[in-house]
Protein backbone atom coordinates (compact mmCIF):
# COMPACT_ATOMS: atom_id res chain seq x y z
CA UNK A 1 0.00 0.00 0.00
CA UNK A 2 1.48 3.29 -0.96
CA UNK A 3 0.84 6.95 0.67
CA UNK A 4 -2.13 9.08 0.47
CA UNK A 5 -0.91 12.12 -1.66
CA UNK A 6 -3.36 13.82 0.26
CA UNK A 7 -1.43 13.40 3.42
CA UNK A 8 0.65 15.80 5.68
CA UNK A 9 3.91 14.61 4.20
CA UNK A 10 3.22 16.57 0.93
CA UNK A 11 3.95 20.22 1.81
CA UNK A 12 7.12 19.00 3.12
CA UNK A 13 7.91 17.23 0.17
CA UNK A 14 6.88 19.61 -2.20
CA UNK A 15 9.14 21.73 -0.41
CA UNK A 16 12.05 19.56 -0.71
CA UNK A 17 11.61 19.12 -4.20
CA UNK A 18 11.39 22.65 -4.97
CA UNK A 19 14.43 23.89 -3.34
CA UNK A 20 16.55 21.09 -5.29
CA UNK A 21 15.27 22.88 -8.42
CA UNK A 22 12.86 20.73 -9.31
CA UNK A 23 10.10 22.77 -11.46
CA UNK A 24 7.19 20.05 -11.11
CA UNK A 25 7.50 19.75 -7.56
CA UNK A 26 3.81 19.29 -7.12
CA UNK A 27 3.22 16.71 -9.53
CA UNK A 28 6.06 14.56 -8.39
CA UNK A 29 5.32 15.07 -5.02
CA UNK A 30 2.59 12.78 -5.93
CA UNK A 31 4.20 9.76 -7.78
CA UNK A 32 6.99 9.98 -5.06
CA UNK A 33 3.81 9.67 -2.39
CA UNK A 34 1.75 7.01 -4.75
CA UNK A 35 5.04 4.76 -4.76
CA UNK A 36 5.98 4.89 -1.01
CA UNK A 37 5.19 2.32 1.43
CA UNK A 38 5.98 4.37 4.28
CA UNK A 39 7.70 7.56 5.95
CA UNK A 40 11.23 5.72 5.51
CA UNK A 41 10.57 4.75 1.98
CA UNK A 42 9.44 8.37 1.03
CA UNK A 43 11.85 9.75 2.18
CA UNK A 44 14.57 7.62 0.66
CA UNK A 45 13.03 8.61 -2.83
CA UNK A 46 13.03 12.00 -1.94
CA UNK A 47 16.74 12.32 -1.32
CA UNK A 48 17.31 10.40 -4.23
CA UNK A 49 15.32 12.75 -7.01
CA UNK A 50 16.90 15.81 -5.13
CA UNK A 51 20.13 14.38 -5.74
CA UNK A 52 18.92 14.78 -9.11
CA UNK A 53 18.02 11.02 -10.17
CA UNK A 54 15.68 11.02 -12.96
CA UNK A 55 12.16 10.68 -11.21
CA UNK A 56 11.31 7.74 -13.23
CA UNK A 57 14.71 5.90 -12.25
CA UNK A 58 13.85 6.44 -8.95
CA UNK A 59 10.20 5.33 -8.90
CA UNK A 60 10.88 2.89 -11.41
CA UNK A 61 8.52 3.48 -13.79
CA UNK A 62 6.66 6.63 -16.20
CA UNK A 63 3.48 7.32 -17.10
CA UNK A 64 3.25 7.32 -20.84
CA UNK A 65 0.45 7.37 -23.33
CA UNK A 66 -1.92 6.20 -20.48
CA UNK A 67 0.17 3.29 -19.55
CA UNK A 68 2.47 2.66 -16.61
CA UNK A 69 5.75 2.02 -17.99
CA UNK A 70 8.71 0.28 -16.16
CA UNK A 71 12.16 2.27 -16.43
CA UNK A 72 15.49 0.53 -15.49
CA UNK A 73 18.16 2.81 -13.87
CA UNK A 74 20.64 3.66 -17.11
CA UNK A 75 17.87 3.64 -19.55
CA UNK A 76 16.37 6.51 -21.70
CA UNK A 77 13.31 7.67 -20.23
CA UNK A 78 10.47 7.85 -22.27
CA UNK A 79 9.29 11.76 -23.22
CA UNK A 80 6.02 13.42 -23.13
CA UNK A 81 6.75 14.58 -26.42
CA UNK A 82 7.07 11.08 -27.64
CA UNK A 83 3.49 10.55 -26.95
CA UNK A 84 2.83 12.38 -29.69
CA UNK A 85 5.20 9.81 -32.07
CA UNK A 86 2.88 6.74 -30.48
CA UNK A 87 -0.36 8.68 -31.02
CA UNK A 88 0.36 9.08 -34.57
CA UNK A 89 1.47 5.80 -35.34
CA UNK A 90 -1.57 3.96 -33.64
CA UNK A 91 -3.66 6.35 -35.85
CA UNK A 92 -2.29 4.96 -39.10
CA UNK A 93 -2.12 1.16 -37.77
CA UNK A 94 -4.56 -0.95 -38.82
CA UNK A 95 -5.79 -4.24 -36.79
CA UNK A 96 -3.36 -6.84 -36.99
CA UNK A 97 -0.47 -4.65 -38.24
CA UNK A 98 2.78 -5.63 -38.58
CA UNK A 99 5.03 -3.09 -36.36
CA UNK A 100 8.51 -2.49 -36.00
CA UNK A 101 9.57 -0.33 -32.44
CA UNK A 102 13.18 0.57 -33.41
CA UNK A 103 15.49 1.98 -30.89
CA UNK A 104 13.08 0.96 -28.45
CA UNK A 105 14.54 2.09 -25.04
CA UNK A 106 12.42 0.66 -22.27
CA UNK A 107 9.92 -0.53 -25.00
CA UNK A 108 7.61 2.08 -24.30
CA UNK A 109 6.04 2.95 -27.87
CA UNK A 110 5.83 -1.11 -28.59
CA UNK A 111 3.90 -1.57 -25.51
CA UNK A 112 1.56 1.09 -26.38
CA UNK A 113 0.99 -0.27 -30.04
CA UNK A 114 0.38 -3.61 -28.35
CA UNK A 115 -2.32 -2.24 -25.66
CA UNK A 116 -4.06 0.18 -28.72
CA UNK A 117 -3.90 -1.68 -31.87
CA UNK A 118 -6.48 -4.66 -31.71
CA UNK A 119 -4.17 -7.59 -32.68
CA UNK A 120 -1.22 -6.14 -33.21
CA UNK A 121 2.48 -8.18 -33.93
CA UNK A 122 5.06 -5.82 -32.20
CA UNK A 123 8.88 -6.89 -33.05
CA UNK A 124 11.51 -4.24 -31.27
CA UNK A 125 14.90 -3.70 -30.95
CA UNK A 126 17.48 -1.96 -29.21
CA UNK A 127 21.77 -2.04 -29.43
CA UNK A 128 21.64 -1.34 -25.73
CA UNK A 129 21.46 -4.37 -23.55
CA UNK A 130 19.74 -2.64 -20.55
CA UNK A 131 17.34 -0.98 -22.53
CA UNK A 132 16.52 -4.80 -24.43
CA UNK A 133 16.37 -6.10 -20.73
CA UNK A 134 13.76 -3.62 -19.75
CA UNK A 135 11.73 -3.65 -22.84
CA UNK A 136 11.07 -7.56 -22.50
CA UNK A 137 9.15 -6.96 -19.07
CA UNK A 138 7.60 -4.29 -21.12
CA UNK A 139 6.61 -5.75 -24.33
CA UNK A 140 7.05 -9.51 -24.15
CA UNK A 141 3.95 -9.99 -21.31
CA UNK A 142 1.88 -8.18 -23.82
CA UNK A 143 2.78 -10.38 -27.02
CA UNK A 144 5.57 -8.82 -28.15
CA UNK A 145 9.18 -9.85 -29.35
CA UNK A 146 12.48 -7.62 -28.59
CA UNK A 147 15.97 -8.43 -30.04
CA UNK A 148 19.52 -7.25 -28.85
CA UNK A 149 21.54 -5.18 -31.96
CA UNK A 150 21.65 -2.46 -33.82
CA UNK A 151 18.47 -1.19 -35.89
CA UNK A 152 17.04 -3.94 -38.40
CA UNK A 153 20.24 -6.40 -37.57
CA UNK A 154 18.50 -8.29 -35.07
CA UNK A 155 15.14 -8.57 -36.63
CA UNK A 156 13.87 -11.61 -38.48
CA UNK A 157 14.48 -11.26 -41.99
CA UNK A 158 10.91 -12.99 -42.63
CA UNK A 159 9.87 -9.13 -41.55
CA UNK A 160 11.28 -7.66 -44.64
CA UNK A 161 8.81 -6.40 -47.18
CA UNK A 162 6.05 -6.67 -44.46
CA UNK A 163 6.26 -4.05 -41.70
CA UNK A 164 3.07 -1.72 -41.54
CA UNK A 165 4.27 0.44 -39.01
CA UNK A 166 7.75 1.29 -38.15
CA UNK A 167 8.54 3.65 -35.23
CA UNK A 168 12.40 4.79 -35.07
CA UNK A 169 12.45 7.11 -31.83
CA UNK A 170 16.02 7.70 -32.98
CA UNK A 171 19.09 9.48 -31.14
CA UNK A 172 18.63 13.09 -32.75
CA UNK A 173 20.72 16.04 -30.69
CA UNK A 174 23.97 16.82 -32.08
CA UNK A 175 27.32 15.36 -30.88
CA UNK A 176 28.20 19.21 -30.23
CA UNK A 177 24.82 20.17 -28.14
CA UNK A 178 25.01 16.61 -25.95
CA UNK A 179 26.72 18.82 -23.15
CA UNK A 180 23.59 20.84 -23.29
CA UNK A 181 21.59 18.90 -21.89
CA UNK A 182 20.06 18.68 -18.86
CA UNK A 183 22.28 16.89 -16.30
CA UNK A 184 19.40 14.27 -15.67
CA UNK A 185 19.64 13.20 -19.32
CA UNK A 186 23.47 13.79 -19.59
CA UNK A 187 24.30 11.92 -16.25
CA UNK A 188 21.83 8.91 -16.05
CA UNK A 189 20.79 7.96 -19.56
CA UNK A 190 23.20 6.56 -22.42
CA UNK A 191 24.83 8.30 -24.68
CA UNK A 192 23.96 6.00 -27.29
CA UNK A 193 20.17 6.90 -26.72
CA UNK A 194 21.14 10.29 -27.39
CA UNK A 195 24.16 11.04 -29.91
CA UNK A 196 22.92 11.82 -32.90
CA UNK A 197 25.84 12.20 -34.56
CA UNK A 198 27.51 16.23 -35.85
CA UNK A 199 24.33 17.11 -37.08
CA UNK A 200 21.96 14.92 -35.32
CA UNK A 201 20.77 12.71 -38.59
CA UNK A 202 23.44 9.99 -38.35
CA UNK A 203 21.26 7.15 -37.21
CA UNK A 204 17.84 8.55 -39.06
CA UNK A 205 20.13 8.24 -42.35
CA UNK A 206 21.13 4.91 -41.75
CA UNK A 207 16.97 4.13 -40.92
CA UNK A 208 16.13 5.96 -44.34
CA UNK A 209 17.93 3.93 -46.42
CA UNK A 210 17.04 0.47 -45.04
CA UNK A 211 13.74 1.02 -44.02
CA UNK A 212 12.53 0.65 -47.73
CA UNK A 213 13.81 -2.99 -47.63
CA UNK A 214 11.07 -3.71 -44.74
CA UNK A 215 8.40 -1.24 -45.09
CA UNK A 216 5.42 -2.98 -46.76
CA UNK A 217 4.00 -1.15 -49.91
CA UNK A 218 1.96 1.64 -48.10
CA UNK A 219 3.48 1.01 -44.86
CA UNK A 220 4.69 3.77 -42.58
CA UNK A 221 8.03 5.12 -41.12
CA UNK A 222 7.31 7.58 -38.53
CA UNK A 223 10.58 9.41 -36.45
CA UNK A 224 10.40 11.95 -34.03
CA UNK A 225 13.20 15.06 -35.20
CA UNK A 226 14.11 18.71 -33.83
CA UNK A 227 12.02 21.21 -35.40
CA UNK A 228 15.20 22.70 -37.17
CA UNK A 229 16.12 19.37 -38.42
CA UNK A 230 13.05 18.69 -40.13
CA UNK A 231 13.98 19.83 -44.06
CA UNK A 232 16.85 17.98 -43.52
CA UNK A 233 15.40 14.76 -42.69
CA UNK A 234 12.58 15.01 -44.87
CA UNK A 235 15.40 14.74 -47.61
CA UNK A 236 16.73 11.83 -46.18
CA UNK A 237 13.96 10.06 -46.64
CA UNK A 238 13.21 11.42 -49.79
CA UNK A 239 16.41 10.24 -51.27
CA UNK A 240 15.52 6.56 -50.49
CA UNK A 241 12.48 6.84 -52.36
CA UNK A 242 10.08 7.40 -49.30
CA UNK A 243 7.07 9.80 -49.24
CA UNK A 244 7.54 12.32 -46.42
CA UNK A 245 5.53 14.71 -44.68
CA UNK A 246 6.15 16.80 -41.20
CA UNK A 247 3.58 16.94 -38.78
CA UNK A 248 3.39 19.13 -35.37
CA UNK A 249 2.36 19.67 -31.75
CA UNK A 250 2.84 22.56 -30.70
CA UNK A 251 1.53 21.73 -26.92
CA UNK A 252 4.40 18.94 -26.84
CA UNK A 253 6.80 21.17 -29.13
CA UNK A 254 7.08 17.60 -31.05
CA UNK A 255 7.75 17.24 -34.61
CA UNK A 256 7.58 13.79 -36.07
CA UNK A 257 8.23 12.94 -39.76
CA UNK A 258 5.93 10.19 -41.29
CA UNK A 259 7.48 8.54 -44.60
CA UNK A 260 5.77 6.20 -46.67
CA UNK A 261 6.40 3.41 -49.11
CA UNK A 262 4.77 4.55 -52.39
CA UNK A 263 5.26 1.04 -53.88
Amino acid sequence: MSLDPSLSLRPTTVSRLRAAGCVFAEDEADVLLSTARDADELDALVTRRTAGIPLEHVVGWADFAGLRVGVDPGVFVPRRRTEFLVERAVALAAPGALCVDLCCGSGAAGAVLLSAVPGARVHASDIDPAAVRCARRNIEPRGGRVHEGDLFAPLPAALRGRVDILVANVPYVPTGEVGLLPPEAREYEPLVALDGGPDGLDVLRRVAAEAPRWLAPGGRLLVETGERQAARATEAVAAHGLEPRIIGCEERYATVLVATRKD
